[in-house]
């Protein structure tokens, strides 16, 4: 066998194996790119009118919400703006629970709550991140598949190199006419589509592998000069509580501290310490529908002095560039990274992407089972 027929070989076995799973997770990726617009459409928010007295503090906040789920974990409160409700974020891991309890903020009083895991939007991404399986199985599945969705990406560039440079015009474009049989017209949807979107697949396949495996996100980072740890950590505080006197908690301090730095922000995602040695977490949302340039703050909860931290997530401003387009992955993922024009340029090369192993399928079948039946009708009767 020639080079070719050995590509042609692993690029027909990979891609009949994991042609369902890649369709499955480019539809649901098409479905995903534009979930918020979808949503802030579908789902109407509540907002109250500002008033003179004070918002709910986030201890105040976590006591009100614990009498909801009681038995769950609260992962965070978020802050909006001045007329918005206040988001108090339930998630647990075993067995899973992520919900989200809305309040009122002067009141406290319990506006709606949002199930994260049910839904269209909830459905769509279990399948897109595990195939509706078992995290544990799943996911691996999906990783394993989009790592050999590289591989076919690059034997099917390999097979549609013309062998002579003449003919190269020909595998740019269709050239199609009235008498082109949909055969011809398939092979040429898989193979002149499927090298178009080649450039702009393997970018949405390296980073599904980003957040996919660490080996592969640590590999990446440090290829293109990443010096910090690329892991999210949270440090620990740096003040013992026996040194801190004060009648009121840190942490009902730290917001007014957060507004005031931080004028032009657009929310802010306050994480209670899990336990007494940790600090407190801080997301500060700098950009609407963006998450790459957001802030992530840490301080001691017993003094609210800040702790810089020795990974990727801090300031934005103090980001490396490395550091930033590590930072930059998810929103590249979805095509956020390019405003509208860019979801909608996720969204069609996810189609595009779903489309080849149903082009794919179609040749191969064309090959096979078509010759079989030509075969058996030529044969003579006995």
């Amino acid at each position: 066998m020639n080079f070719k027929k050995i590509v042609f070989q692993a690029h027909k076995i990979i891609g009949l194996v994991t042609g369902i799973i890649i369709f499955v997770v480019a539809i649901t990726g098409c479905c995903w790119v534009f979930k918020e617009e979808i949503e802030s459409l579908t789902s109407k928010e509540i907002y109250v009118e500002p008033q003179s007295t004070a918002i709910l503090t986030p201890s105040e906040v976590k006591t009100i919400a614990e009498d909801v789920f009681p038995e769950n974990t609260i992962h965070g409160a978020i802050y909006g703006k001045t007329n918005e409700n206040i988001e108090v974020v339930f998630y647990d891991l075993e067995p899973e629970f992520y919900k989200s309890v809305f309040i009122a903020p002067y009141t406290g009083e319990i506006l709606k709550i949002n199930d994260h895991f049910s839904g269209f939007f909830a459905f769509v991404l279990k399948g897109h991140t595990r195939l509706w399986l078992p995290a544990w199985l799943g996911e691996e599945i999906i990783a394993i598949s989009v790592l050999l969705f590289v591989i076919i990406m690059i034997t099917g560039f390999i097979l549609w190199l013309p062998k002579k440079t003449k003919n190269l015009k020909h595998r740019l474009k269709f050239n199609w006419k009235k008498t082109t049989r949909w055969k011809r017209k398939n092979f040429d949807l898989h193979s002149i589509v499927g090298f178009y979107s080649i450039p702009l697949a393997i970018i949405l396949a390296f980073t599904g592998l980003v957040m996919s495996y660490d080996w592969f996100q640590k590999s990446m980072y440090v290829t293109i000069g990443g010096e910090k740890n690329p892991t999210f950590l949270i440090p620990e505080n740096m003040v013992s509580p026996e040194n801190i006197s004060a009648s009121t908690l840190p942490i009902d301090l730290l917001l007014p501290k957060l507004k005031n730095e931080n004028p032009k922000a657009k929310s802010f995602e306050i994480h209670y310490p899990y336990n007494a040695s940790e600090s407190i977490y801080v997301e500060v949302t700098n950009t609407d529908g963006i998450y790459y340039d957001s802030d992530f703050l840490f301080f001691d909860q017993n003094s609210l002095e800040e702790i810089k931290s020795p990974t990727i997530y801090g300031r934005y401003e103090d980001a490396k560039i490395a550091d930033k387009i590590l930072r930059m992955n998810y929103d590249i993922h979805i095509g956020a990274i390019g405003g509208i024009a860019g979801k909608i340029l996720a969204f069609l090369i996810s189609l595009t992407i779903a489309s080849l192993p149903v082009t794919g399928i179609l040749l191969w079948y064309g090959r096979n089972y078509k010759k079989k039946k030509r075969s058996t009708k030529s044969k003579p009767m006995l």
